[in-house]
């Protein structure tokens, strides 16, 4: 038996029916689980023995409104973390959909994982998710003042604002966008076999 195939064995006896789904893609596993059980979820992640994913590597927020092209129909927003067990040498993607998406609330992990206070404040600060139970939940990459949430795809790839410094005021001041707005054309590929494509 492969080490996925073990870990797989041993996320579904040990989780049973929390997890929603678990589906292997390019040699890796992602877990799904519903946002009522992630909590106790990621806390039997790491204590579990069987499982022992001592390590947060990573967490990032992910909007799926334009997925599949628009054909996608679920929820908008997901927290996806990525686990490492040290001791048992795997790693683990684990996903969980917020459940409302006008207002995107997940518990926070910072208490179990000490390395999810800075990636819970990104995926605030880029995609709006609330994170209940974090102790400094504020902005970590954009502007004090900065409005919405830039990695949505319905954010304006221009933004809302922007900021130049002006030499009469000797400061730096906010105006709106300036940028034009235009139609960037795709690029057309003559060559035949352009990058091995036939």
């Amino acid at each position: 038996m492969s080490k996925i195939d073990t870990l797989q064995t041993r996320l579904q006896s040990v989780l049973g029916d929390k997890l929603k789904s678990v589906k292997l893609a390019k040699g890796e596993l992602t877990a799904t689980v519903s946002a009522g059980d992630y909590l106790e979820v990621m806390r039997t992640l790491r204590d579990h023995p069987e499982l022992a994913f001592e390590q947060m590597i990573d967490l990032c927020g992910v909007d799926y409104s334009t997925y599949g092209d628009g054909r996608y129909e679920g929820p908008r927003y997901a927290v996806v973390v990525h686990l490492l067990s040290v001791s048992q040498n795997w790693r683990l993607r684990v996903r969980c959909f917020c459940p409302d998406d006008e207002w995107p609330v997940m518990p926070s992990i910072n208490d179990i994982w000490n390395a999810a206070n800075w990636y819970e404040r990104e995926a605030f600060d880029l995609f709006g998710i609330i994170f209940e139970g974090h102790l400094d939940l504020r902005r970590i990459l954009t502007d004090y003042g900065f409005i919405g949430h830039p990695f949505r795809k319905d954010f304006p790839i221009t933004g809302h604002v922007e900021m130049r410094y002006d030499p009469e005021q000797k400061r730096v001041i906010y105006q709106p966008v300036t940028i034009e707005p235009r139609e960037i054309t795709p690029r057309v590929i003559r060559e035949e076999n352009y990058g091995g494509l036939h």
